[in-house]
């Protein structure tokens, strides 16, 4: 007998704390698991191999095919960036290892916003969300889907005077965060898998950029290393350097905001960042030392995307090999945004401190849904925006900020909570020395750029007022509650959501 409109409405339209309704032989009713019935949560779906995806697959986006050209033009020289790619990939293990520790001793999801709740409280930890929400992930990922837009398309204009029109690029960039939020929203196997085989196409393009690199100096083209230290420069300017070389290292935290839906966390999250970071930090080197082989540095300084460079001037007629490893290289980075970014604001959410109807999980697909279309929607929003690389770097102190906040709540709650049970525990100097770097970098970047940082101080500023009247101050007019109940039952019917269940 099918269910009743009672009964039906009664599970869409629960916002209550109790637990959610579900649907078993054919009725909605409470509580957990019953019979074969799985209740509403996020799977443990996450294995070894997708933990080292993920991390691989979210830090090798654009930033080792783009940023060499500025490495080099602020080092000044070939050895000097080497050195500073080498040290940003140390610099970034280091930062990883906290964030293991981190991450096996708060079991959340959530990365950085879940330890600055924990250790500092619920106002530092909005601000985070706050600026996470508004700027830092939308923006993110629709710069990179345009950048996946513009060399998917360039292949076809090679020999064309003109690029490609502006219209179609920004299209194709909404397609390609459409359909990724699609493959999400369906299922975590197949975000995954996603992620997996771009990850796998994007480090055979290193490889094949890396073996090319030491043929031609086996050929005996060295000439570029004879002096590698000559006209290297030092203070502001290699402080510009490090910026650029840990921007195509960003994305080492992604996988923390997955904790929760990855399996024995506490063995994998560890060998997932210990497997990651020195494969990518030996990948990125040897690449640069590839591109040093081919190309000179004015060469290299000339080039708005070394990695095209490079290979129209090794491949010739298959140098459409470099923007179609570009292409796929930024297709997997937008989907790995999604499979964990997303998971900040589910987070958020849960925490009291969003919207409740971005907590809910799709009841068949076990997926968080709305969560994943407002990331979308947020996303397509900025692809229209006419420049919005400035509003990034707005924000890069920020970047730096939060990060350096959770890794020195690891070091608050070492002396507040020394019996904290921690599977993985550090050198207290590893994070001292973290926090230490991540203070420099705010500071070099706000002396960098002061303008910039003083407007991205005061868009972060606006989230003090949102905190105080939307979370907490508790007495909401009436109407106010209405709305947003509204809206709640209106995101339910429409994705079939619900509450997440407490695991017993």
């Amino acid at each position: 007998m099918p269910p009743s409109k009672e009964k039906m409405s009664a599970a869409v339209l629960n916002t209550s704390q109790e637990p959610c309704l579900h649907e078993i032989n054919g009725y909605y009713t409470k509580g957990k698991q019953m019979g074969d019935v799985e209740p509403v949560r996020l799977r443990r779906e996450v294995g070894i191999l997708n933990c080292v995806t993920v991390i691989v697959g979210c830090i090798v986006g654009s930033g080792i095919f783009l940023s060499p050209r500025s490495v080099l033009e602020y080092s000044g020289s070939v050895g000097m960036s080497l050195v500073v790619w080498t040290v940003s990939g140390l610099f970034s293990l280091i930062g990883a290892l906290c964030f293991a520790e981190l991450g096996t001793t708060i079991t959340k999801s959530g990365g950085e916003y879940a330890y600055i709740l924990k250790a500092f409280g619920e106002l530092p930890a909005f601000i985070l969300l706050w600026m996470t929400l508004l700027i830092i992930n939308p923006t993110g990922q629709s710069i990179t889907a345009l950048t996946f837009a513009n060399y998917v398309v360039q292949p076809f204009y090679i020999e064309s005077d003109c690029g490609p029109p502006d219209i179609f690029v920004r299209l194709l960039a909404v397609m390609c965060i459409t359909l990724l939020t699609f493959v999400n929203s369906w299922s975590v196997p197949w975000a995954t898998r996603v992620q997996d085989v771009f990850t796998v196409a994007k480090i055979l393009a290193l490889i094949v950029i890396i073996g090319t690199g030491l043929v031609w100096i086996c050929m005996g083209n060295t000439e570029n290393f004879q002096q590698p230290f000559e006209g290297s420069k030092n203070g502001e300017s290699i402080a510009l350097a490090f910026y650029s070389g840990l921007f195509a290292y960003a994305a080492w935290n992604y996988l923390n905001y997955l904790t929760e839906e990855i399996k024995e966390p506490t063995k994998n999250l560890p060998r997932g960042i210990m497997i990651s970071l020195p494969m990518v930090t030996v990948i990125y080197v040897l690449a640069n030392v590839a591109y040093f082989a081919v190309l000179s540095p004015e060469e290299l300084r000339a080039s708005n995307a070394v990695a095209v460079t490079f290979g129209q001037k090794v491949f010739g007629r298959m140098a459409w090999i470099m923007p179609v490893s570009v292409a796929m290289s930024t297709f997997g980075g937008v989907n790995g945004g999604f499979l964990s970014l997303s998971r900040l604001f589910f987070v958020g959410a849960r925490e009291g401190q969003l919207p409740e109807w971005l907590a809910m999980i799709q009841v068949s697909r076990k997926t968080p849904m709305p969560s994943l279309v407002f990331t979308c929607l947020m996303s397509i929003l900025y692809v229209f925006v006419p420049s919005i690389d400035s509003l990034i770097n707005y924000f890069s102190f920020m970047t730096w900020l939060s990060i350096g906040a959770a890794v020195a709540g690891l070091i608050y709650l070492r002396i507040t909570q020394p019996n904290l049970e921690r599977p993985i525990k550090f050198n207290i100097l590893l994070p001292i020395t973290f926090v230490l770097a991540c203070i420099f970098l705010v500071v070099m970047g706000t002396v960098a750029a002061p303008m910039d940082t003083l407007i991205g101080i005061a868009i972060t500023l606006t989230g003090f007022p949102v905190y105080f009247l939307c979370i907490w101050y508790k007495k909401k007019p009436a109407f106010i509650m209405k709305i947003n109940q509204n809206i709640t039952h209106l995101v339910q019917k429409m994705f079939v959501v619900v509450s997440e269940e407490k695991e017993a």
